[in-house]
Parts: structure tokens; sequence; C-alpha cells
């Protein structure tokens, strides 16, 4: 029986050559497409050289990785290996990145000699890995999943939001990651992406600096190709409001839309110097090891109530947060 070897071209098709045949490589047809548990599969357009009884497609099972140029690598499973080598890399662009998924344009050739493009998604949430690197996790079942790592510097644009950009042959390519910040503790600042999803970047910072008109973070983002990590200091600008059932909240200033609201509880305490200091609190009413001073001339309409219950209650600390009476 003859033995025949698979790989793929530079236009993403499928070609098979013969021991028999030496030298005679055939080009067969398809389009990749992923299943539900996202493994690769081709989808035959034209038979296998194998004859009639041959499958209508090929399911290839492995590792999902990201290249230097970030193009999809798949390392093939071992009992796949001696038929079609140790890995395929899948030539095209990263064309969106989804709450939920990553979308990759792919390209390939008819018969023809025509040009022609579609999409595979993969599925997955978006993470931070331990050096602040943008991290895609393609769901395997369970709690395995395989790691598609961004080795780029992100950055954040003027309405706060996260950018990615890399350059390829056909340019620089550009992905915008739409969600909004939240403080849990002074040395992490976590993104979560906008829709119904648990993709949330936990990015680890040095101590948060809070300051009336502003938070201050910085961080490293640690890359393969550099000795340090590149710097990122990240400052909210806005203002400091205290509202009735939500609590102590920072209005970020963007440039575009309306503000984005950092919210927080805090334990808050009247000073001598006319001014009211804050312990700040997560979501989870737990000390994030920040504290605050603002003027008492800050607030308005629901602060104003506030610094009242705080002068009746004299030496006594009040908090303020959702979930909490004033």
């Amino acid at each position: 029986m003859q033995k025949i070897k698979y790989d793929f071209d530079p236009h993403n098709r499928l070609v098979a050559a013969s021991d028999a045949l030496l030298g005679v490589r055939k080009v067969i047809d398809g389009q990749f497409k992923i299943d539900a548990k996202n493994n690769l599969v081709y989808h035959l357009k034209s038979p296998l050289p194998e004859g009639p009884k041959a499958p209508h497609q090929i399911k290839l099972k492995g590792e999902w990785s990201l290249t230097k140029d970030h193009q999809l690598c798949l390392a093939l499973d071992k009992w796949r290996r001696q038929t079609f080598g140790d890995q395929v890399t899948i030539q095209g662009q990263i064309l969106e990145a989804r709450e939920n998924s990553l979308l990759f344009a792919v390209t390939t050739r008819t018969k023809d000699g025509k040009s022609s493009l579609y999409t595979l998604e993969l599925a997955g949430s978006w993470q931070a890995d331990e050096r602040n690197r943008l991290t895609f996790k393609v769901d395997k079942g369970g709690d395995d999943f395989d790691a598609l790592t961004f080795e780029g510097a992100w950055q954040i644009d003027k309405n706060y939001q996260i950018i990615y950009e890399y350059r390829s042959k056909k340019g620089i390519h550009t992905l915008a990651f739409k969600g909004f910040w939240d403080i849990k503790d002074r040395t992490r600042l976590s993104y979560a992406i906008e829709g119904d999803t648990d993709s949330i970047f936990d990015f680890k910072t040095s101590a948060g600096i809070f300051r009336d008109g502003y938070i201050k973070y910085e961080l490293g983002i640690g890359l393969a190709r550099k000795k340090r990590p590149v710097r990122r200091v990240i400052t909210f600008f806005g203002k400091w409001k205290l509202k009735k059932g939500a609590g102590l909240v920072f209005e970020v200033e963007q440039e575009e839309g309306r503000p984005q609201a950092i919210v927080f509880g805090a334990e808050a305490k009247l000073t001598g110097k006319g001014s009211v200091s804050f312990n700040l609190r997560n979501s989870l009413n737990k000390k994030i090891g920040a504290e605050l001073e603002l003027s008492r001339d800050i607030f308005k309409e629901d602060g104003q109530a506030f610094l009242r219950l705080l002068k009746s209650e004299q030496e006594r600390a009040i908090v303020a947060g959702a979930g909490w009476r004033w």
C-alpha cells in the first residue's frame, strides 16, 4: 500500500505527496473549520488519493498557539504526526477580538487561481498572564485550555480602552478591547471585557495612588524579546462623588461617550482640616489598603447628606457603599 504524506501549502490547502509518485504533489481543495471542541477540521471539496472510501473531512487535534507573526499554529497530537508532520500553521490575519472568541481571517486560492477569504472562530476567554501580557485561552473542555499569548506591548487610548497593535507583511493591525476598569485592590488593576462574558484582564501593578482628581497605577509588561519589562503608567482623570446606594464613585473623564464610574466602598471620618478621610474598599467590601483625603467642599447633593451624618456621629466612622444606608 502506498504511503501518502500530507501538508498544507501557503494558501491553506491540503497537499498530498505519494511515495509511489516521487516529486508529484496533489492539491486537495477544501476549507478549515473549527468544531464545537475547538478542534481544527479540514472539509474536503475534492477526493483524497485513497479512493472513494476516503473521509470527507479530516479532524486535527493538538495544542493551539500564536506564532511570532500572529499566525494560528496547531501542534499536532502524536497520532497525526506521521501523516501530517509536527504542526499546522494557518496563514491569515486576526480579524477581531470578541468577548468570548477570537476571529481569524483565512486566505486561500481556488482551482482557477482566484483568491478567496473565510473566517475561523476560536471560543474561549481573554485574560492576562503573570507577565501582564494579553492572552486568549482556547476552551478545550473542563479546566483544560490552550494559551494564545500576544507578545507585543498593549496600550490604552484616550477613552481608556485597551489597544493592541502588531505588524505583518500587510501592514499594521489593531485590536480594540471594549470594556470597563475595576479596582480590586491597591496592587491589582482589572479590565472587564464588555458583554456577557467571564473575560477579564487582571494586571499586577505597583501600589496605586489615589488623589483628588486622579487615580494612578504603574505596571510592567514582560516581553520575551526585551530584557526589561515595558513600562505602562495608567492615569485615570476624573471627579470623586458620593452617591446614595452606590458609595464613593470616581467618574473617569473620557474623550467620547458617557463617563465610566469606578465604584468603591469606603470607611469615612471627618478630619480636623476641613476634609474627609476615606479608607477605600472594593465591591466585596474588603479594604484595598488605600486611603484618600478629600475636601468637604467637593460634596454636593447626596454628599451633603453624608457629611451631615458624619457630623452627627462625631468620632464614629461611617461606611459608604452599596448595601449600607446613610
